[in-house]
């Protein structure tokens, strides 16, 4: 007995939303397992909207890198004074370069001027 059948994309006999249409066969409600036909979504529409990103050559630097991404620091930021401007932040990146039993290696990166120096732990 079909006691929904006046919406589109709904199940006819329960009153459900209907899975999506496979491109062959029927389509079978979860909810009570009723098979029904394609039929059940005509009058059904959907509308959408694509959004493209413009290209912008004034943020791209020289080295093909966006602009953005180059001013970004190379890790996170702590507060350690450069020895070369005086700024107060520097990034840093950890690598382990000696034997495992020995400390990590930390480079630092001088957020204003880019001096880099490193650090034995």
């Amino acid at each position: 007995m079909d006691i929904f059948n006046n919406r589109p994309g709904f199940c006819p006999s329960c009153g459900s939303i209907l899975p999506p249409l496979q491109i062959k066969g029927n389509v079978f409600c979860y909810n009570c397992k009723q098979e029904s036909s394609p039929d059940v979504f005509i009058g059904e529409t959907s509308e959408y909207t694509i959004h493209f990103n413009r290209f912008d050559p004034s943020k791209i630097s020289k080295k093909g890198i966006p602009k953005s991404e180059a001013a970004e620091a190379d890790g996170p930021v702590v507060e350690r004074k450069c020895p070369k401007c005086g700024n107060e932040k520097m990034s840093y990146a950890t690598l382990q370069l000696r034997s495992a039993d020995e400390g990590q290696t930390v480079f630092f990166t001088c957020l204003k001027c880019k001096y880099k120096e490193s650090e034995n732990s």
